[in-house]
Order: C-alpha cells, then structure tokens, then sequence
C-alpha cells in the first residue's frame, strides 16, 4: 500500500494501492472501449432505488470478456490496465488468432503470461476448464452459475472460491461470504483468485475522493427528524428505542431472514453463509 505523508488532514490517513508498480499502461485499447451512462442508483423509471449514489468522474466502459468462448487457442496477457468501474485489474489479452480482448486478472500474473480455454487445460494460475476437471481444495474464480452463462461469481478484488466437492453432477463451491452452494459439474472457472487483494485496505481520507467515485454522503437516521426517520427526533444524542435495527421505511435489518422461502436457487445451497457478531471468530 502506498502512504502519503501528512501534509494535509485528509492526507494523514489516506492510503492507496501502488498502481505505479503493478499497471504497464495508462491509455486503454480504444476498440474495446465506448461510452456509457451509469444508473446511479435509478430505476427504469428513473426513481431512486438504491440511496447514495450519484455524480462522479466521468468513466469509460471497457468491454470485459465473461464468456470465455474462445476455446482452445492459447491468449497472451499484454498489458496491466487499471479498470475504473471494477476492483480487479483487467489485462489486454491477445489470442493467437491475433484477436484482443479484456479479461479479469489473477493474483501474480504479469505481462507475457499466457493463458488457455480448454477441457485439457493444466492446473495453473488463468488457465479455464471446467469445475468437473478441478481437484478439491483448488481456488477459482470467473465462476458460472449456469453452462455457457458466463462467469457470475468471484469477480471482485482479492476474491476466490474453492471446490469443497464433486459429486453426482454438481460441484460444492465454498463462497466468499462462507455459503456453500452447489453448481453445476459443466460449469466452467478460471485457476486462482482475483488480482489487487490489497483493494480492501484503501482509505479514502477524505468526502471528496468518495465523491469522484460517485459515492454520496450518508445522513445517519438519529440525526433526523421523526418524520424523516423511525431513530429521529429527541433532545441531544438518543438511543435508538427499537428492539431491532431499522431501515428509513421501518423495515428490519438486524435479525430477519429476508431471502424468500421458495426461492428456487434454495435446493442448490447446501449450508448457508455465516452472519452476525460470530462470524469474526470462525
């Protein structure tokens, strides 16, 4: 992690990932690139449905390959770039075709690896086969929940799964949340876990930065007034009053199940991930 000496108050604290020791590139590859609108937190309908979002730099879509479906032609990883609408590092990849393409990079790759799309594949950091051909213990990510879906799961900074199981026709994947989810053997995943590990240990130091990154200012619920919120009003700091957390609209937060009871990826979870105070010390 990169530290900054305290020449400011917001500076004091602010901590950064050394990208200047891990990205080969600034400019990204204008083919795979193009303009977007992001949803900033809206609806079709343009109404608010997540809070907090909105402004921000001005970002530039790069097309991400998820699907993997050029198989068996060996790419080569060409350049490091930084990726402002994701976590992980993304790579430029060029296959043998000569054909380019941005992929998602794992931990310790670097410019000249290769990587293959293949059933025969070896067991090595990139490489792409299917769950059924990946021993128990190995780390994955890219992961499909669906065959030829593209990868669902384990896309973010530092993050892996790991094949616990294989069998009768399903793979037992431990998440990163601890859930252990079963999917199926024909899905494909990549070797290895998610490049930038150290994403999780940045410190913004101060509102402005969050600000560039589209993030908007939270207003804590007590420091409302009762019509604006269940913890509002009252002389001076209060309690909060209510057996349970609540949300702005009076919904729990703390201590309900909120995943619907017939949901109909329920028979695929074979141990539900672990919540609440106790899961610091497992």
């Amino acid at each position: 992690m990169k530290k900054y000496k305290p020449t400011t108050k917001s500076r004091r604290q602010m901590t950064n990932v050394n990208y200047r020791g891990v990205l080969t590139k600034t400019e990204p590859e204008k083919s795979l690139t193009h303009g977007f609108r992001r949803s900033v937190g809206r609806n079709s309908q343009g109404r608010i449905t997540t809070r907090h979002k909105g402004s921000g730099h001005k970002r530039l879509f790069r097309d991400i390959d998820f699907m993997y479906d050029k198989k068996e032609i060996p790419a080569k990883i060409k350049s490091i770039e930084y990726d402002p609408n994701r976590s992980a590092f993304i790579g430029l990849a060029v296959y043998k075709d000569g054909e380019k393409r941005y992929v998602i990079l794992p931990k310790s790759i670097k410019p000249g690896s290769s990587f293959l799309v293949s059933e025969k594949a070896e067991l090595t950091t990139g490489n792409r086969l299917p769950l059924k051909n990946i021993p128990v213990g190995t780390f994955v990510y890219n992961v499909e929940i669906k065959p030829r879906g593209g990868s669902k799961i384990g896309r973010s900074a530092g993050i892996f799964a790991q094949v616990v199981a294989n069998a009768e026709g399903y793979t037992n994947l431990k998440m990163p949340s601890s859930e252990v989810r079963k999917v199926s053997e024909n899905c494909w995943a990549c070797i290895g876990s998610v490049s930038n590990e150290e994403h999780h240990l940045e410190n913004y130091g101060k509102a402005g930065r969050s600000r560039w990154k589209g993030i908007r200012p939270t207003v804590r619920g007590t420091a409302m007034n009762p019509v604006d919120h269940p913890y509002g009003g009252g002389e001076g700091r209060q309690g909060r009053g209510t057996k349970r957390p609540k949300t702005k609209w009076g919904k729990v937060t703390g201590g309900r199940k909120t995943r619907k009871p017939k949901k109909y990826s329920n028979i695929f979870i074979v141990s539900r991930r672990k919540t609440g105070k106790s899961r610091k010390s497992q």
